[in-house]
C-alpha cells in the first residue's frame, strides 16, 4: 500500500509508524514536500508519522481515527463495502431540504439510529438530508464546527462504515444527502496539521485565529488537501452535495479563488462519475455572484442559503428587532415581500447593523428562483440564541403553521430544521465537549458573557459543557402523537405534497412572483403561475381582496375556510394560511 504524507515542515527524516514498527519513508523528487513509501497494510491497522524523531501524530488525511483526533490513524478500504443502492436523479429545483445533526436526533446520537428513523422523513416527502459536520473533533458531544480532520468520520457518530451505512439506506428510500464541511477553520484542540506544514497562515487574520491557508506561499498544496477532502465524501461515500460553511470567511487573495476551483472540480467529478453534485454555499455577503455560473463571471455554486428571507419571516413572526433583525423589523411584511420577490433584503442598501451598504441586486430575469434556499429556522438561528429556544417556544400553531406555508410554498428551495415539522418543543442547544479543561472553561465564561451583555443572567445560560444540556437538544418523538404537534405535521406533510404535484410551485422564474400585502393588517399574499398562498399574521381576520375568475378552489387551508365569494375577498382568519388555485 502507499503511505504519502506532505510535510515540508519535516528537515530530513519521516518515519511511518505501522501497527508499531517503523519504516522510514524517502522524499519524492516530483513534489516539493512530500515523503511517500509502499509497505503492506490492511483495512484497519493502525499508523501515524513521526517527523525529525518527534512524536508520532496522525496522518492528515486521516479516513478513520478509532480513538479520536489525537489518537493513530487507521487504514480504511472504501471498495469493501458492498453498495446496494444507486444514487437517486434529484434536481435541486424541486427538492426540499431538511437540516439533520446526527448527535440529537435520536436519543443514541449515531448514524445508524439516524438511518433507522429516514423512513420517516420518506414519508413527508423530503429529498435531502443535510448532515452537519462529521468530521472527527475531541470528545463525543458537539455541533460538529470543530472538527480538526476534514477526511475523518466522527467515530462516536459510527466511523465510515455507519456513514455509508447511512447514505445508502437515503439512497434506497429515494432521498439524497447533503454534508456540511467547513473550509474556513479548524477546531482549536486536536489539530496537527501545523506540526506538518503551512496549513495556516497569519497573512490574515480570522474569528478563529490564523486564516487557512488558501493564498500565502504552500497555498497550492493546502487548496488541493481540501479540494481532495471535498471530493473524497462525494466519491467515496456517495454523498449527493455539500453545504459550505461561512463562505465569507475564506481569506482567499488569489484570482481563481478556491470556490470557484472547488465547483469546477466538483462539475468535474459528477461529469466523470455519471452523477448529480452540486455545492451550497452560506454566504453573509447577498451577492449574487456567488451562484452565478462561472461561463458568466460568477463563482459557480450551485445554491446559497439566503439568511434575508429568514431574518424578514422572522421579525414579521415575532416582532423581535435587537442586532442584525433591527432594519427587517422597522416594515416586516414589507421586508418579507421583498425578500419573496427579489431575494436579498439587503441588495445595496444601508445595513445599520454593518454600519454601511451591503449587498448586491439579484437579476430576477436571469436568476433562477432554486439558486436560493429559504428556512424560518436553521441550527445557527436556533442554537445561537442563549436558550436555544424554537418558534415553537413562543408562537402559536397558527403562526407556525404560517412559517411553513411561506417556506414550503415559496419561490426559494425549502429547508426545514429537524423537529421542525411537529413545531417541536424541544430546545437546541449550544454544547460541546472539549477535553482541553482550559478551552472548556474558556468557552464556558464567553457564552455566559455574551449574553451577560444582552440582559441574560449568567445563571440561565446553559453551560455548554453539561452532558444535560446535549440532552436537552435530543427530539422527543412522543410529540408527533400529540396536538398540535400531530396536526403541524399533517400540514408540513400537505404542503410538501403539493410541492410534488403542483409544477408552479418549482417554477425558476423569480420575475413571475407577485405580492401584494398589509404592513398594519399582518396579511401577505403572493401568486406564483395559477397558485395564490395567503398567510395573515394578524391576531383577527382579515379582509383580503383576491377577486375572483369564479373557478377559484382550495388546495390546502389551516382553517376551514371556503375560496374568495362573489365579491372577490378572501376571509382568512387569524394566524392562518391558505393555498388557492384559480387556473
Amino acid at each position: 500500500m502507499l503511505f504519502e504524507v506532505w510535510a515540508p515542515s519535516a528537515r530530513d527524516r519521516v518515519v511511518l509508524a505501522l501497527n508499531g514498527t517503523d519504516h522510514p519513508l524517502e522524499r519524492d523528487s516530483g513534489r516539493d514536500g512530500w515523503w511517500t513509501g509502499v509497505v503492506p497494510a490492511e483495512d484497519g491497522d493502525r499508523y501515524g508519522f513521526a517527523l525529525d524523531h518527534r512524536p508520532v501524530l496522525p496522518d492528515p488525511r486521516s479516513r478513520r481515527l478509532p480513538d479520536g483526533p489525537d489518537g493513530l490513524s487507521a487504514v480504511v478500504d472504501h471498495s469493501a463495502y458492498a453498495w446496494r443502492h444507486e444514487s437517486p436523479r434529484l434536481r435541486l429545483r424541486s427538492s426540499v431540504l431538511y437540516e439533520l445533526h446526527v448527535g440529537t436526533f435520536t436519543p443514541e446520537g449515531t448514524l445508524d439510529a439516524a438511518a433507522a428513523r429516514l423512513g420517516e422523513l420518506a414519508g413527508l416527502g423530503i429529498t435531502h438530508v443535510e448532515l452537519m459536520p462529521l468530521c472527527s473533533f475531541p470528545g463525543v458531544r458537539g455541533w460538529g464546527y470543530d472538527g480538526v480532520a476534514p477526511w475523518a468520520v466522527h467515530e462516536p457518530y459510527g466511523g465510515p462504515e455507519a456513514l455509508k451505512r447511512f447514505v445508502d439506506t437515503a439512497h434506497g428510500l429515494g432521498m439524497g444527502v447533503v454534508l456540511d464541511v467547513v473550509h474556513n477553520h479548524l477546531g482549536p484542540s486536536g489539530n496537527h496539521l501545523p506540526s506538518f506544514g503551512p496549513y495556516f497562515t497569519e497573512t490574515h487574520h480570522t474569528p478563529w485565529g490564523a486564516a487557512v491557508n488558501l493564498d500565502a506561499p504552500g497555498s497550492d498544496e493546502v487548496r488541493a488537501y481540501f479540494l481532495g477532502s471535498a471530493l473524497a465524501w462525494l466519491r467515496d461515500y456517495r454523498i449527493d452535495g455539500l453545504r459550505l460553511d461561512a463562505v465569507h470567511a475564506l481569506a482567499d487573495t488569489r484570482a481563481l479563488t478556491f470556490l470557484e476551483e472547488l465547483s469546477s472540480a466538483v462539475d468535474e467529478l459528477a461529469k466523470e462519475q455519471g452523477r448529480q453534485h452540486f455545492l451550497i454555499a452560506e454566504s453573509d455577503l447577498a451577492d449574487p455572484r456567488t451562484t452565478t455560473p462561472r461561463a458568466l463571471g460568477g463563482l459557480g455554486v450551485h445554491a446559497q442559503w439566503n439568511d434575508d428571507f429568514h431574518h424578514a419571516l422572522h421579525t414579521a413572526l415575532t416582532g423581535e428587532s435587537q442586532g442584525y433583525y433591527g432594519d427587517f423589523a422597522r416594515a416586516p411584511m414589507a421586508a418579507l415581500a421583498k425578500t419573496l420577490t427579489h431575494v436579498f433584503f439587503h441588495d445595496g442598501t444601508y445595513s445599520s447593523f454593518r454600519g454601511r451598504r451591503h449587498g448586491r441586486p439579484v437579476d430576477r430575469e436571469r436568476t433562477p428562483a432554486h439558486r436560493f434556499l429559504g428556512y424560518a429556522q436553521t441550527h445557527d438561528q436556533i442554537g445561537n440564541r442563549a436558550l436555544g429556544d424554537r418558534l415553537s417556544a413562543s408562537l402559536s400553531p397558527g403562526l407556525l403553521a404560517c412559517a411553513a406555508t411561506l417556506v414550503l410554498t415559496g419561490p426559494s428551495v425549502p429547508m426545514l430544521f429537524m423537529g421542525e415539522e411537529w413545531g417541536a418543543a424541544t430546545p437546541w442547544q449550544y454544547f460541546t465537549d472539549h477535553t482541553d479543561p482550559e478551552l472548556a472553561e474558556a468557552v464556558r465564561r464567553g457564552r455566559r458573557r455574551e449574553f451577560a451583555a444582552h440582559g441574560w443572567s449568567e445563571d440561565d445560560v446553559p453551560d455548554p459543557q453539561e452532558p444535560a444540556t446535549r440532552d436537552r437538544s435530543v427530539l422527543d418523538r412522543s410529540e408527533r402523537e400529540r396536538d398540535p404537534h400531530r396536526r403541524l405535521l399533517a400540514w408540513h406533510r400537505e404542503l410538501i405534497a403539493l410541492r410534488r404535484t403542483h409544477p408552479d410551485l418549482t417554477d425558476p422564474d423569480l420575475g413571475g412572483v407577485k405580492v401584494a400585502f398589509d404592513e398594519e393588517a399582518r396579511w401577505l399574499v403572493f401568486r406564483r403561475g395559477d397558485l395564490r398562498v395567503a398567510v395573515n399574521l394578524g391576531k383577527e381576520s382579515a379582509a383580503i381582496p383576491l377577486g375572483s375568475n369564479g373557478r377559484d378552489r382550495v388546495l390546502a387551508s389551516w382553517e376551514p375556510i371556503g375560496a374568495p365569494g362573489a365579491d372577490g375577498m378572501l376571509r382568512l382568519p387569524g394566524e392562518s394560511a391558505i393555498v388557492l388555485t384559480d387556473g
